[in-house]
């Protein structure tokens, strides 16, 4: 363990280079060659150098400050969780610096960067959509600074992570479908590499199986829920011989998005197809017919996940005993699925 703040003159004689060459080259200034920038920028990633942004701070190395990285911020599962964790931070007197991926690696790894660089006192993180190398975690758990995962998660990371049952979601989606009638059950998702798709995923299936209803790939679709992506693939959807008579989305926005291409189709809901979405975001309710979904609580999830930290950070409790916190789910029923009384 490392509790001595690494300082430029520490990188400097280590390379045995000047103080301003060390500061230029993290500043990628130009007057500094790429070999030197780069023997800079790997000795202070390999000792944990994190740029003085707050040197007021720096005698008490605590900021009051935590982090946020989420995938998107226009999604509204995660603004009600954001909602939530600055509730309850603004409470305990701590301050937010909130980042997004844009479902992007290269843009996650470069807000994590900044959330280092500016000292936050932990970081809160649900993953982007292709994120597969988590070593951009790294000097987070070298350093001790809490973390916390939520919706999207590492898996092999060791810390803590707040999520609902998503398998259970899943399949209890889907057997709802399966009891309405439905045989022929289309489900579209995100990428199933991210824990939250492919668990869904995983109880849709087992939601057949247990039902007899042999797994059909040609009902499985796999993107990006983005409404040019839900057009395309509701296009050859409609183009098929024989429509599915139930649809699992694991997104309200998209599943709202739908109902207006079925409608432009003539393809009637729930007569001809059972709608289930996923989030009970407030478009799920006002859409007619308005959409059955699964409620993810995320103001609910805010608050636990910054509670959990905050107590942690004022040293009331120890993340170390706290592993994966699991929030209750329920699927809510209402008139798009709706076709036995």
């Amino acid at each position: 363990m490392q509790d001595k703040e690494i300082t430029i003159y520490d990188l400097a004689e280590k390379l045995n280079i000047s103080a301003a060459t060390v500061s230029r080259g993290l500043k990628d200034h130009p007057a500094i060659n790429k070999k030197t920038k780069k023997k800079i920028m790997d000795l202070a990633a390999e000792l944990g150098y994190r740029s003085n942004k707050f040197a007021s701070n720096l005698r008490k190395q605590k900021t009051h400050t935590i982090g946020v990285i989420v995938p998107r911020l226009n999604s509204l599962f995660m603004s009600s969780v954001i909602s939530g964790i600055e509730k309850a931070v603004n409470t305990a007197g701590y301050n937010l610096i909130i980042s997004q991926s844009f479902e992007k690696e290269a843009k996650e790894k470069t807000n994590a960067t900044t959330m280092f660089n500016s000292r936050v006192d932990g970081l809160i993180v649900s993953l982007a959509a292709d994120t597969r190398d988590f070593s951009h975690f790294d000097t987070f758990i070298k350093k001790n600074i809490p973390l916390i995962f939520f919706d999207r998660v590492a898996e092999d990371i060791q810390c803590t992570k707040v999520l609902i049952d998503n398998f259970k979601a899943g399949y209890q989606a889907t057997a709802h479908l399966i009891e309405q009638g439905c045989k022929e059950i289309l489900h579209v998702t995100g990428n199933i590499t991210r824990n939250v798709y492919r668990d869904r995923f995983k109880g849709y299936k087992k939601a057949l199986a247990d039902a007899g209803i042999p797994y059909d790939p040609d009902l499985f679709i796999t993107n990006e829920l983005t409404e040019q992506e839900m057009q395309t693939a509701m296009a050859d959807v409609l183009q098929r011989d024989k429509l599915p008579d139930g649809l699992f989305i694991t997104n309200d926005s998209s599943a709202a998005f739908i109902l207006t291409i079925l409608k432009d189709a003539g393809v009637k809901v729930p007569e001809d197809m059972a709608v289930v979405g996923f989030n009970n975001d407030l478009i799920s309710r006002v859409t007619e017919p308005a959409i059955s979904t699964i409620n993810y609580p995320g103001n609910e999830m805010g608050e636990n996940i910054a509670r959990i930290l905050i107590n942690h950070l004022d040293g009331e409790a120890d993340l170390s005993f706290t592993s994966t916190v699991i929030l209750n789910s329920e699927l809510i029923i209402r008139a798009s699925s709706q076709r036995k009384k």
